[in-house]
């Protein structure tokens, strides 16, 4: 698998799915493991990477259920000394997990290489015109409302149709940017705007996704759903992350956003070696 970044670069890897590590310079994101500053974010980061993470992504926004929207200073003031710190050390690439494109632009000059954008362009119009100017893969994912208001009660009739009709309406908003097909990276949002039986027919159905023809990002990892099926707190959510991740990547899923690297490398390792066998 391969993934085109800008500039020529581009990462492949022989897994079934990317590894992508979650690094949160924010004081309120769900898990609290996942909430770093500069120095113990660089330390993380130098884990994730030795411990096989073909991607690190960085945010300082948090985007949990009910969470406020943070300024654009706030959260350059928060991203920009972690991904300078990486940049100091390590060439591996870093996607900018925002919503604003003044927090894209400084990330992308720091030396970030994917935009993030949790809110597919609907947020920040100018965030289009950056990732169409600087040609970075950009990942749309599908969310209705904001993380403030987007679990007061959701409702699917046709969960997946639905999905992927407004994911849709992105790629077409990504288009009229100019922001080429094969920038575009989609994720359905687990967890965000989505009831308990909607995750999980997202899990159920992922090759749905995937016929789409684009990359597909699956990020689910310590979500409440996973705490609503095994009654586990989110410190305890390792093992249905795993299950959950696995028949993500079993799936198609191309890039796991997960905050546990090792276990989810190791876990790709076993899908490699018995596909292998």
């Amino acid at each position: 698998m391969k993934l085109e970044l800008s500039g020529g670069r581009s990462i492949s890897t022989k897994r079934k799915s990317f590894v992508m590590g979650i690094l949160n310079t924010t004081p309120d994101s769900f898990f609290p493991g996942s909430r770093v500053e500069a120095e113990e974010g660089r330390s993380s980061a130098e884990k994730m990477i030795h411990a096989g993470a073909d991607i690190i992504d960085i945010g300082g926004e948090s985007s949990r259920p009910g969470s406020a929207y943070v300024s654009a200073d706030e959260e350059i003031s928060r991203v920009i000394p972690l991904i300078k710190a990486i940049r100091s050390f390590s060439d591996i690439p870093i996607s900018i997990d925002t919503r604003k494109s003044a927090t894209a632009e400084a990330a992308l000059n720091a030396g970030a290489d994917i935009i993030n954008d949790i809110s597919a362009l609907a947020d920040d119009p100018e965030l289009g015109f950056l990732a169409a100017e600087r040609d970075v893969p950009l990942i749309l994912m599908h969310m209705r409302g904001t993380p403030e208001t987007m679990q007061q009660n959701p409702h699917y009739n046709d969960t997946i149709e639905e999905i992927l009709t407004e994911l849709e309406v992105c790629i077409r908003r990504a288009g009229a940017y100019g922001i080429s097909k094969n920038r575009i990276i989609l994720d359905p949002g687990i967890g965000f705007g989505k009831r308990l039986d909607d995750n999980l027919k997202i899990l159920k159905e992922i090759k749905r996704f995937t016929d789409t023809g684009y990359p597909i990002l699956i990020g689910l990892s310590r979500k409440s759903f996973i705490g609503a099926v095994t009654g586990s707190v989110v410190e305890d959510r390792l093992s249905g992350t795993l299950a959950a991740n696995m028949l993500s990547a079993l799936a198609g899923a191309s890039i796991l956003r997960v905050h546990d690297v090792p276990e989810t490398v190791a876990m790709l390792e076993i899908i490699k070696a018995v596909e292998g066998a």
